[in-house]
């Protein structure tokens, strides 16, 4: 009998050790699994990121978590297109057109960089910035404010060696507005970027729209206007009814700075 108890005891034990083994085993996985996707969506972030933030700015973050399940933020959004782009599409040849519309984005995306903005999307001839979504900025609405201006003055220097070559100018109509949204990462594992959904970035669309009927190039709303410095002159415009905004939203035309 103890022959057998013996045999039948270290039976016991080696299952025991198997059951251990099988356990570990399973849990190690898991974790390489776990591990496998952690280090999979650190590098979606930083694909994301890369394009728009200095890299400080993204280590920050994802080392916070800031914006794992989104972030509310309030934010100033720029909304910039150009203007007539259909017309200009078919006055130049379309190699001709790309040249125009990359030196316009080239210069459009260092000014959004040089006033400590990013541009989250380019949408078409449109492009969508955000200030004061990546860090906290209370001086967001004068940074973007300013870059619309210098937005302007580019412009103008572009548009100048345009006309040396022969080539028809290009307009621009910028809307401005600030509110809270939600700083989140959007996207597939294949494409994804950051940005802030929310109604701020659909009325700063509607804003920028605005540009045309108005002719002003540079719109802001009175959430701007108010967080603003008082050296940048402003011209008020009449109230406007704005498609899927309820109320009317007044507008202002930003004419310059006074510093």
């Amino acid at each position: 009998m103890l022959p057998a108890a013996i045999a039948i005891a270290a039976l016991l034990a080696a299952a025991a050790l198997a059951a251990l083994w099988w356990n570990a085993r399973r849990r190690a996985e898991r974790l390489r699994a776990r591990l496998e996707e952690a280090v999979s969506h650190l590098h979606r972030l930083e694909r994301a990121f890369g394009r728009f933030a200095p890299a400080q700015v993204v280590d920050e973050i994802i080392a916070t978590g800031a914006i794992a399940g989104g972030d509310k933020k309030e934010v100033t959004v720029l909304f910039a297109d150009l203007v007539s782009f259909t017309s200009l599409s078919e006055s130049v040849e379309p190699t001709t057109l790309v040249r125009i519309v990359n030196g316009y984005f080239e210069r459009i995306n260092r000014i959004v960089a040089e006033h400590r903005g990013y541009v989250a999307a380019l949408i078409g001839d449109g492009l969508l910035a955000f200030f004061g979504a990546l860090q906290l900025n209370p001086w967001q609405s004068n940074d973007a404010a300013h870059a619309a201006l210098a937005m302007r003055a580019e412009l103008a220097a572009y548009n100048r060696e345009l006309a040396a070559e022969g080539l028809p100018p290009i307009s621009l109509g910028v809307g401005l507005h600030r509110g809270t949204g939600v700083a989140c990462v959007v996207g597939s594992r294949e494409l994804s970027t950051f940005t802030v959904v929310g109604r701020t970035v659909n009325l700063a669309a509607r804003v920028q729209v605005l540009t045309r009927e108005h002719g002003a190039d540079i719109l802001l709303t009175a959430a701007v206007r108010d967080a603003l410095d008082p050296q940048f002159r402003l011209r008020a415009l009449p109230d406007q009814t704005l498609r899927g905004i309820g109320a009317p939203v007044a507008t202002f035309a930003l004419e310059r700075f006074e510093g």
